[in-house]
Formats: C-alpha cells, structure tokens, sequence
C-alpha cells in the first residue's frame, strides 16, 4: 500500500510495510518540508556525513525503497519509520522543525511521568477513547479487561 501523506500543504510519500505493520515515510520530503531546502537532497547528504560524524546510528536504521516519483515513476528513496524519523527531526536545526520538537519534548516528559505514577497512563487512555467517541461503558469494559 503505497500513499501519500499530505502535511500542511506539501506531498509527503510513504509505504506501509504488511509484514513489519509500519509505516515509512521519505526522508526527502520530510527535509524539504521542514527546512524548506530547494536542494533537500543535498541538504539530507549533508546531514547523513554529520549524523556519521557525530556517532549517531540513525542512517543504519535509514531503508531504501521505491517510491513514485513526481513525473510517476518509481524511483529508490531513503525512508525512515516513526521512530527514526522522529530522530530526524530532531536533528533538523530549522524552525520549521521546532514544534515537532516541542511536541517531542512534551510527549517524552508525559511518558516519564506515566512510569512514576502508571495511572496517568490509565486517564490518557480514557481520555483518547472518549475523544473517540468510545462509550463510558466500552471504556469501563476495556480498562476492566486491562
């Protein structure tokens, strides 16, 4: 299943990979997006030779796949699943890349108050159902079997 995400008003390619149940996302899109580089492979050359240099492992984790390209063909891409992109953006000095960070940061100081007090995890979990629209009575049923 091959789609592309659209994120503000730019193209983001991605793949879901059936037998690992995730998501891949272009690497390229994702730097143009957020640098709003003209050149974002030039931009992402440079960042793999920097990651390298600084003894970050992320370009191991980088897949290459084939994605359609703008004229429609398909074309090799690096691709990166959530959690190594997320480790992209992180090292992404751009403003455009600032709020992912933020919101990196928030979710991560969450979570590390959910392992100190795991009944925290237990109300986002309520909270996110009811924004589903989940019934108090399907929540109840699912906490119970929890």
């Amino acid at each position: 299943m091959n789609n592309i995400k659209l994120f503000e008003t730019k193209n983001v390619r991605t793949h879901w990979y059936e037998e690992k149940e995730t998501w891949y996302f272009s690497v390229i899109d994702v730097i143009e997006i957020l640098t709003g580089s003209s050149i974002p492979k030039r931009y992402w050359s440079d960042l793999k030779k920097k990651l390298t240099k600084e003894g970050s492992e992320v370009y191991e984790k980088i897949v290459w796949l084939k994605l359609q390209a703008e004229d429609g063909k398909m074309r090799g891409t690096d691709v990166a699943d959530n959690e190594t992109l997320l480790r992209l953006i992180q090292s992404i000095p751009s403003p455009n890349a600032e709020p992912f960070k933020q919101w990196l940061a928030k979710v991560g100081y969450e979570r590390m108050q959910e392992i100190q007090d795991p009944e925290m995890s237990l109300d986002r979990a309520r909270g996110n159902w009811q924004k589903l629209g989940r019934s108090e009575k399907w929540i109840q049923q699912r906490m119970t079997g929890i």
